[in-house]
């Protein structure tokens, strides 16, 4: 199979999908806005461009003779650069922009699920006036989650009875600067996600897992782009049922249904509630670190499901080791609300000993590898359950030491886990 892969994208999410890819009979080639020392050791060359720059990223994939393509983060899909990839002839796996809006555009992503009776919808108003929305905070029966309709990196979202008051989000409204905002009504549950690989109709889905995005430990602190995650041996988590899981597979079939033409991932962030299944948001691509998750434990071979994509047949079927996972993710200190870079990171792959290592956002030097303001590097636990995955993914943690970083050390441990059993039998009051 003579197939030129170029990944666009320069995070963890993308260094788990060049390991992936890497494994396959293409060539792989990559793009970022900065370099990333796993994705350049992987790749057969790597470009640093602007990837949201339509044409910048065009330009490069004509260079290197790309057959296909595979889009990492969210950014570039905004501004297009599927189209303009698909326009000239290399097939991009991930939607047009068009389509990208049931990520990009949440008041569009919730008008949408209405228009289209998509189970799970909240109740949810939209507004462009500050004023309006205060009001409907105090007229509202309950508390509200307050979101920027637009793209903020995860850490957008206020919610009342958690994070702030009715009063704080009403300041929070008006001080935002936020054009367009979706005030919908909280929703109190577990929340998990199931991403799937989407062509020609086609949904294939991989194992649920659960994010982590708050900053510190018990759940802590400000939202974050996640600190880590976790999967089971199986396609649910130990808190869902079978049901719970085919109630949120039945959801992304009918987006897929309702959105013509939809290709790439398609994520679907649930919670799980005392009334089932809601959708939190849906993203147009795999998530990070929920990638991490899923693509070590791949059996399918990616380069037949983007080959089979492109040329209009079925997606393969994927299989999935029955091993479960265990991601956390080490971040600067002060991160995400003042993070403070420079600090050289010691870890590399032999010494992440059983675990894998994902690098993020770090800055190559002659000397090193630095941290730069955002997530730093990922290490990846796979073993049988999760208890074992997790001890896997903490030995590595140990070895990268904590100097200039910090972790959620609880993610995956058996008491978290534990807690969010007993969460869900208290909602369904068992």
């Amino acid at each position: 199979m003579d197939e030129t892969v170029l990944l666009i994208g320069g995070g963890g999410r993308e260094h788990v999908l060049a390991r992936s890819l890497a494994d396959t009979e293409a060539d792989l080639y990559a793009c970022a806005g900065n370099r990333n020392p796993g994705i350049a050791k992987l790749a057969e060359g790597f470009e640093t461009l602007e990837t949201t720059n339509p044409t910048a990223v065009r330009s490069y994939a004509d260079k290197v003779g790309a057959t296909l393509a595979v889009i990492g983060p969210e950014g570039p899909l905004a501004a297009g650069v599927a189209d303009a990839l698909d326009e000239a002839g290399v097939y991009a796996f991930g939607p047009q922009e068009a389509e990208a809006r049931i990520e990009t555009d949440k008041a569009f992503q919730r008008r949408f699920m209405d228009e289209h009776d998509i189970p799970g919808l909240p109740a949810f108003e939209t507004f462009e006036d500050t004023e309006a929305a205060c009001a409907f905070v105090d007229e509202f029966d309950g508390d509200l989650a307050v979101k920027p309709a637009g793209l903020t990196g995860g850490k957008g979202v206020k919610v009342m009875g958690d994070q702030v008051t009715a009063a704080e989000a009403k300041e929070y409204i008006r001080e935002s600067g936020y054009d367009r905002l979706v005030l919908e009504e909280r929703l109190v549950g577990e929340e998990f996600t199931v991403q799937a690989f989407v062509a020609n109709g086609d949904v294939r889905v991989a194992p649920a897992v659960q994010d982590h995005k708050r900053a510190y430990e018990g759940d802590e602190g400000p939202n974050t782009g996640g600190m880590g995650s976790y999967s089971d041996a199986g396609l649910s988590l130990p808190f869902m049922t079978e049901d719970d899981y085919m109630e949120a597979v039945d959801v992304l079939q009918a987006v897929v249904d309702a959105l013509a033409g939809y290709k790439g991932v398609l994520y679907g962030q649930f919670m799980l509630t005392a009334e089932g299944i809601k959708v939190v948001e849906f993203n147009a691509r795999f998530g990070d670190p929920e990638a991490m998750n899923t693509l070590p434990v791949l059996g399918t071979d990616l380069l037949d499901v983007l080959v089979a994509a492109r040329e209009g047949d079925a997606l393969p079927q994927l299989t999935f080791e029955r091993q479960a996972t265990v991601c956390k993710y080490a971040v600067p200190e002060g991160y995400p609300t003042e993070p403070e870079a420079g600090a050289r990171v010691a870890i590399d792959e032999e010494s992440a000993g059983d675990a894998l290592l994902f690098y993020a956002s770090v800055d190559e030097r002659e000397d090193g590898i630095y941290t730069t303001t955002s997530r730093s590097f990922a290490v990846v636990g796979v073993a049988e359950t999760i208890e074992a995955a997790e001890e896997i993914a903490e030995d590595a943690l140990a070895a990268a030491g904590e100097e200039g970083l910090r972790m959620r050390h609880d993610i995956g441990k058996p008491d978290l886990v534990q807690q969010r059993l007993d969460h869900v039998a208290e909602l369904r009051d068992e």
